[in-house]
């Protein structure tokens, strides 16, 4: 693993999405923030929890991005296993050519 930053993605069902929240607010040694937004989940292997999400024919979902080293997402992975076991919650990590804030 290297120190390169990475955009650590994960995906959560709705009702699962304030619990995932205060984790990631509590690891403030790896993750200086995230962004997040709304998400629709089609597929074999997505759960459809409620009525509401069976008649639309996705599940609701929390998408959360976060920039962070490639080391640092190893580590946060690791925790949010333990955390979160049981839960199916997804994730996917792609490498991040340049990272900045214009100011």
């Amino acid at each position: 693993m290297t120190d390169d930053p990475v955009c650590l993605t994960l995906i959560v069902p709705r009702k699962l999405r304030d619990e995932l929240f205060d984790n990631l607010a509590e690891q403030t040694d790896l993750v200086s923030g995230f962004t997040a937004s709304e998400a629709a989940g089609h597929g074999a292997e997505v759960r459809l929890h409620t009525a509401a999400e069976r008649v639309k024919g996705h599940a609701d979902q929390a998408l959360v991005r976060i920039i962070l080293s490639r080391i640092d997402a190893g580590r946060l992975i690791d925790r949010l296993r333990i955390s979160f076991a049981g839960t199916k919650l997804v994730y996917w990590i792609l490498p991040v050519t340049e990272f900045g804030i214009i100011d």
